[in-house]
């Protein structure tokens, strides 16, 4: 189970290898996804809070990468934050997102992308529930909602 203290580790020293590699062009990755989906994962945009219905979705599934289908999330590790964005306290394995120190905007945070197609899909931060204490906050349109 990842720490926070995993976390900044791996931000600052060195990400674990992904598990495969998708890299696209700039002009696939318009023509794939949605004009939105296109802004938060690959310009690294933020997506309205509350404009999502996954935010109050809590039924068994899984969550993908929504651009290289990536499994990224298990529904059991999804909780309401009350951000209005889905929140989650671990990924489904410890390779599948790569987290990198981000200090836009005057402050210090930990961003995560999807360590197999480098997209952008939230920040993590050290204010989740135990055990492992982080909350995963990703952007609903950067997930792809798999039923069980």
């Amino acid at each position: 189970m990842l720490k926070w203290r995993d976390v900044l580790e791996l931000a600052r020293r060195g990400n674990l290898p992904p598990p495969r590699t998708v890299r696209k062009t700039e002009a696939e990755w318009r023509a794939a996804l949605s004009p939105l989906a296109y802004e938060v994962t690959r310009r690294h945009g933020t997506e309205r809070a509350f404009s999502s219905e996954l935010c109050s979705k809590f039924e068994p599934g899984r969550y993908r990468c929504a651009c290289c289908e990536t499994l990224l999330f298990d529904a059991s590790s999804k909780f309401e934050s009350g951000t209005g964005w889905p929140s989650f306290s671990q990924p489904i394995e410890k390779d599948v997102i790569a987290y990198r120190v981000d200090e836009s905007y005057g402050m210090a945070r930990v961003e995560t992308v999807c360590n197999v197609c480098e997209a952008h899909l939230g920040h993590v931060f050290p204010d989740g529930p135990e055990p492992s204490g982080l909350r995963y906050c990703m952007n609903a349109v950067a997930l792809e909602k798999l039923a069980d």
